[in-house]
Parts: structure tokens; sequence; C-alpha cells
């Protein structure tokens, strides 16, 4: 961890198997003090080891054995939501504001940011972002998993894949006055998930 100090990693690959210390108390620290992309590359398959890998703030989470071409993907689409304004990367289309403003929250899609509406900065992860703004972009409307899934991994949908329910739930925590009670992003039972409040362009 001396070395990230003084080198901060753009991503860091991390396997939960490791010696001295368990792989889920090392992710939780790394999600808690440096800005970089987080990818779990574990032989543990298990559903509940994959989504408490998500919870503690994994971008994404690959078990063993698996194809290295598949890695190398998943590794550049965490990259590209980190940096999205490297080449290649999706240009924003005509007409979409840089920031985008509901319910007194400011994401701004050009700074990769959001503010509290008392203007504080609260810091997201790569799929809590891109996750956040496929809400913002399109309020008031259901959207199935499997699109949300689609907007923040671009991948096709495992209909298994829980990674849209854990990142949902990580995202009321920092922005529902009450998580367990939301007001912003409810569920539709069945269906998906909708941003209830309007969205206006700053």
């Amino acid at each position: 961890m001396t070395l990230m100090d003084t080198d901060p990693p753009d991503l860091v690959l991390l396997d939960l198997g490791l010696p001295g210390e368990d792989g889920f108390s090392i992710a939780r620290r790394i999600r808690e003090n440096w800005h970089c992309g987080l990818v779990i590359v574990t032989g543990r398959a298990d559903s509940v080891d994959k989504v408490v890998g998500l919870e503690v703030g994994a971008d994404d989470y690959v078990t063993k054995p698996f194809d290295l071409r598949e890695l190398v993907a998943r590794v550049k689409a965490v990259l590209r939501r980190l940096t999205p304004d490297t080449p290649g990367s999706p240009v924003p289309a005509s007409g979409c504001a840089d920031r985008l403003l509901f319910a007194g929250w400011q994401l701004d899609t050009a700074a990769h940011s959001l503010r509290s509406p008392q203007g504080e900065p609260v810091p997201l992860t790569g799929g809590e972002f891109d996750l956040l703004q496929a809400f913002a972009r399109h309020p008031g409307r259901v959207l199935s998993r499997d699109f949300l899934l689609e907007q923040t991994r671009g991948r096709e949908a495992d209909p298994f894949d829980r990674t849209i329910d854990v990142q949902v739930g990580r995202l009321r925590k920092k922005i529902e006055a009450d998580a367990d009670d939301p007001q912003l992003i409810k569920s539709v039972r069945g269906a998906g998930y909708i941003l209830i409040p309007p969205v206006s362009h700053g």
C-alpha cells in the first residue's frame, strides 16, 4: 500500500486468495483510500462472494479460469469509465449537457463527478457513475436490469447477474436520505428501476 501512496495506479487486479489478509478487506481499503479501477480476479465463483466483492466497491468480478481476452476487455471497459475523454471512448450525443441536475444533485458528465445538494463532492466508482448517468439521461422511465447492465458494462446481461442490484444499493446509500426507503431511485417489481425526480441540464 505504501507504493500506491507514492505512485497511485490506474487500476488494480486483486486476487481474494492472498496470504495474511482477507481480499475483501484489502478491496475495501483500496476503495476508501484511492480513486482507481478495481477488478477482483479470483477462483471463488460463489455468487455470495461476487455480491460481497461488488458491495465493497469492485468495478468488476472475474472468476478463474477465464479467457485472457475477456479479462483484457473488462479491464479496458473499467478504464474507459474512469477516463471517458480518452481516444476511442464514446462521445456524448450532440446536445447532451455536461451537467445533469436532479433534486439538488449535480452530475457532471465531463468531469465525471457528483455533487450533493449542499455542494459537497460525492465519490463514485466507475460503475456507480455510469449507472447514475443512465438514470439521469432517462428520468421517469423504467429501465430494465439488462439495459442498465449494457449501459454500465458494455456487454450482454447474464440473466443471473446481480451486479445492477448491488450497484443500485450502493448508489442509494450515497444519494438517498434513507437507503431503506428510497425516494429518488425506485424499484419497479419485475421490471427494473426508475429515477423519479425530473432532470434539467446545466
